[in-house]
């Protein structure tokens, strides 16, 4: 775009457009894997990255790279790679910095597949990682006065959106020369930005509020050019972490969407968690747009919405919970989340059940807690949806 004061709804829209010589309205998919070229010293020109073309779908085609320009656009980041998952971004962007003898630093709430890349995978390649409560800035404080490559976090966190104080921690992590990784899939791109508030690395499963409909995987890196493009890419084109021009096109297609969809499920999550706080078989409930939420006063400073998502702790247990879930009649059953439908799960059986009981306990995930996604149904239905699952609980 020629003109980056356009807002958000209108880079949406417009960002990255790049139109054939066709000069269609739509943008369009470029099914190919590979490219041709005029000759064989453009060809090897190419491969030396001296001539501007398309080389290999795997780590370049114009359809992704419209889906890349548009999110860059959206996020405010200097460059950005699309990959083929969330986990293949958050992988991606670890093992493409990382070696041994490194110390990484990270929020304990984590989505269940990266606190095993952690603890797992890294740890195998002589990699250390310090888990801290990434709601106690002394624990950071502490975390932090000593060497460390790598800051890691989610705020706010799955399942039970814990938020972390992004700006002060990425100054303590920047005087030791870290970079900062922040997974911003719970906030989505409209309502939280971590690059302004001084993340280096921010991470998408693009899969989930992007798509918006369940269709389909996608991931995102986005940062600094020096980084995406002199660190990430190198790795990224010789691992094979790309996303197919199909998803990416349909990406494309979604975020032009995206504002409208977040934000009716935003209204939508506020009333049923107002809703829920005033239920008798709820012990808590855990929304940042709540007041009664720890760190409401940090979401309000650091985020400009507080989005579809929020948890909840039933009385009675993973049995009570169950019965909860089971008796639901509008709303699946499902581990996914920023579907256009509503959906519901049970962490600490499903996306948390790879961690010990103790590493459970202490994220606070209980037996009890049910996670929901809030979809583009009506608000009434869904409460009234709610409010029949929980009576299935009767008076115990």
């Amino acid at each position: 775009m020629t003109r980056k004061e356009y807002r958000t709804a209108t880079k949406l829209v417009r960002g990255g457009v790049k139109r054939s010589a066709n000069q269609e309205t739509a943008e369009a998919l470029y099914m190919t894997s590979g490219f041709v070229y005029s000759s064989a010293e453009e060809a090897a020109a190419a491969f030396r990255d001296e001539a501007d073309v398309f080389v290999y779908s795997r780590f370049g085609n114009p359809t992704i790279k419209m889906f890349e320009e548009r999110l860059a656009l959206l996020e405010g980041a200097e460059a950005c790679r699309a990959t083929g998952s969330g986990m293949a971004a958050v992988f991606g962007a670890m093992a493409c910095q990382l070696e041994a003898g490194d110390r990484v630093v990270a929020s304990r709430a984590l989505f269940g597949a990266c606190h095993a890349i952690l603890t797992k995978i890294l740890p195998r390649w002589g990699i250390v990682t310090e888990l801290i409560d990434g709601t106690d800035m002394a624990a950071w404080e502490t975390a932090l006065a000593k060497s460390a490559k790598l800051v890691f976090l989610e705020s706010p966190s799955n399942p039970v959106l814990d938020l972390v104080d992004i700006k002060a921690v990425a100054t303590l992590a920047h005087k030791l020369g870290a970079l900062v990784m922040v997974d911003n899939v719970f906030a989505s791109p409209l309502y939280q930005q971590p690059l302004a508030l001084g993340a280096d690395i921010v991470i998408y499963s693009t899969t989930k509020h992007i798509d918006g409909q369940g269709r389909l995987l996608g991931g995102a890196v986005l940062g600094k050019r020096d980084f995406v493009e002199d660190v990430f890419l190198p790795f990224y084109r010789q691992t094979g972490a790309a996303i197919s021009a199909f998803n990416a096109w349909v990406m494309l297609k979604s975020l032009e969407t995206l504002p409208l969809r977040v934000a009716a499920q935003t209204e939508t999550a506020g009333k049923i968690a107002g809703w829920l706080f005033q239920h008798l078989k709820i012990k808590k409930i855990s929304y940042p747009g709540h007041s009664s939420h720890p760190q409401h006063e940090l979401a309000k400073q650091q985020m400009s919405g507080f989005g579809s998502l929020l948890a909840f702790e039933v009385d009675g247990g993973e049995a009570a919970a169950f019965t909860v879930l089971n008796n639901l009649q509008l709303i699946d059953i499902s581990n996914n989340l920023g579907d256009s439908k509503s959906l519901a799960c049970h962490p600490y059986t499903t996306t948390h059940s790879n961690m010990s009981p103790e590493d459970r306990a202490s994220l606070g995930i209980s037996g009890g807690h049910i996670r929901l996604s809030v979809g583009l149904e009506d608000a009434d239905d869904l409460i009234e949806d709610l409010g029949q699952a929980l009576a299935a609980l009767g008076t115990r």
